[in-house]
């Protein structure tokens, strides 16, 4: 009896050195925290060469890349002191950086805390977006001028506009009504433009069309039967001064491009005869 007690407690102690006593998935129990990636570094919550039956039975892992693979004990960060980065709220966003037109504004956030021991990096510190600058002279008159589209005809058809002037019963009903002193004192005027793009279909379109080529100057009457009232008795698409703006030729919907606006007259400066090139519509 006494030799059988014995063999048990020589196979006992076998087993417990060969089978490693379970932490219950704690490092904390293990004494176990490892730096890097160390797949010894492991806490085994069954026996190794027993069947996994349930998952909350798999090995779980103390080293610093279990944070990536997703396989740590419960208690790996606060037994390895495993700190993730807190940043604060985002600040106020700054004022555009460009006084007129399209800027950038941003705003910041600080570091609380800076990771420790592979804890998770801090996100982003500055974001930016864009922004447009309102402080401009004439802003809102330039801005409407900068997106409109002049339409044009032909410089041939302005005599057009005059010929039944004589016989224009709207001039007798005009005394009916007051004068608009702001179109009293308006005149006209013609405007020197740069063409600096055009549309490849203009150039099968005739004479005016050549006019209309890339780096040709050309000169667009402002009459008064074009000048609009909402927009203070000027012509649509007139363009400002400096700018790139946008024409399209109204007897051809496929002849279009981008011009800049050089100088404006009171007549007309491309021929001798003060013809224009275009008029606008």
């Amino acid at each position: 009896m006494v030799i059988k007690e014995q063999v048990f407690g020589l196979l006992l102690t076998a087993f417990l050195v060969i089978v490693p006593v379970s932490a219950n998935g704690s490092c904390r129990k293990a004494n176990l925290c490892c730096p890097g990636r160390d797949s010894s570094c492991v806490v085994q919550k069954a026996p190794v060469n027993s069947i996994i039956e349930d998952l909350t039975d798999r090995p779980c892992y103390c080293d610093h890349a279990c944070l990536k693979v997703g396989d740590c004990c419960e208690d790996f960060k606060e037994a390895c002191r495993v700190v993730n980065c807190e940043v604060s709220n985002w600040g106020p966003w700054s004022k555009c950086d460009a006084d007129c037109g399209p800027g950038m504004m941003g705003r910041q956030r600080f570091i609380l805390k800076s990771p420790q021991n592979g804890g998770e990096h801090c996100p982003d510190l500055v974001q930016k977006r864009g922004c447009a600058g309102t402080r401009c002279e004439g802003t809102s008159r330039n801005e409407k001028a900068l997106k409109e589209t002049a339409l044009l005809l032909s410089g041939k058809f302005s005599k057009m506009r005059t010929m039944n002037d004589t016989q224009d019963i709207r001039k007798n009903l005009r005394l009916r009504y007051p004068k608009d002193p702001a179109k009293e004192r308006s005149q006209q005027y013609c405007v020197v433009f740069e063409v600096t793009k055009s549309h490849h279909k203009c150039s099968p379109l005739g004479e005016d069309a050549t006019k209309l080529k890339k780096g040709e100057r050309v000169c667009v009457a402002c009459e008064t039967a074009a000048m609009r009232k909402h927009l203070g008795y000027r012509c649509k698409g007139h363009g400002v001064d400096g700018k790139s703006t946008r024409w399209a030729a109204l007897d051809a919907s496929s002849c279009h491009g981008r011009w800049i606006k050089i100088s404006e007259h009171s007549s007309c400066p491309c021929s001798t005869t003060a013809v224009p090139d275009f008029i606008f519509v």
